[in-house]
């Protein structure tokens, strides 16, 4: 059984810095090192996560730990596809569903830390999960529909992501004193959510109209009353 591999559209801001340097990483990786153990690293960076958010209950400082999650995830998720190709062992059905699998459990076990934190509010954080997964289908459909993998949405990719959340993290540690009992942060899970959903709805509308396109009613439909 063969899969054809999408086409990989990345076109965020760090896209050219970064594969740069996954390649780098990639050939310096011991013989032991596989593409399954990198991905299993990021889902120990997405627990890392969680675990800081839901300690900075007890103490603001777990949130620096909350962050360096972020690295080891970035670490594991982006470098396991990157060892595959420079190794030149892709595996592009067995490789596709593990590393999407995974990234479903590393977004709820996140989200979920998150909402565990006197940051965020738990609902809410679901919420946000929602749009991150309904924008990650879209993803795997148009993967599916039209052999594109878009990885990118306004110049913005799991990367840049990433550095934003650890930013807010570090804006968290430094004001948590002034801010705490207020709704800034309430604010900011609600700015998060828009986001998701407007980046959903468009692309949705964007994919929409050119497989309307691609696929347009047959004439005999398009003439009956």
């Amino acid at each position: 059984m063969e899969r054809k591999q999408s086409i990989r559209i990345q076109t965020s801001i760090l896209n050219a810095a970064e594969k740069k340097a996954l390649v780098w990483l990639a050939g310096k990786q011991p013989k032991w090192m596989t593409s399954d153990i990198l991905t299993f690293i990021g889902t120990f960076g997405a627990i890392v996560i969680a675990a800081g958010y839901w300690l900075s209950n007890y103490h603001i400082g777990f949130l620096w730990l909350s962050s360096l999650g972020f690295v080891i995830n970035w670490y594991g998720d982006s470098l396991d596809g990157t060892l595959a190709r420079v190794r030149k062992q892709q595996r592009p059905i067995y490789g596709y569903y593990l590393d999407h699998t995974m990234d479903a459990v590393n977004e709820l076990i996140m989200f979920t830390g998150a909402g565990l934190s006197p940051f965020f509010d738990l609902k809410l954080a679901l919420v946000a999960f929602v749009f991150y997964l309904m924008l990650t289908l879209n993803v795997s459909i148009n993967a599916h529909l039209k052999s594109e993998f878009r990885l990118t949405y306004a110049k913005m990719g799991p990367t840049e992501f990433r550095i934003i959340i650890i930013i807010l993290n570090t804006l968290l540690f430094s004001t948590w004193d002034f801010i705490r009992g207020t709704r800034v942060t309430e604010f900011i899970t609600w700015g998060i959510i828009a986001i998701l959903a407007l980046m959903y709805i468009v692309s949705v509308i964007v994919d929409a109209r050119g497989y309307a396109k691609q696929d347009p009613l047959p004439e005999k439909t398009q003439n009956e009353d």
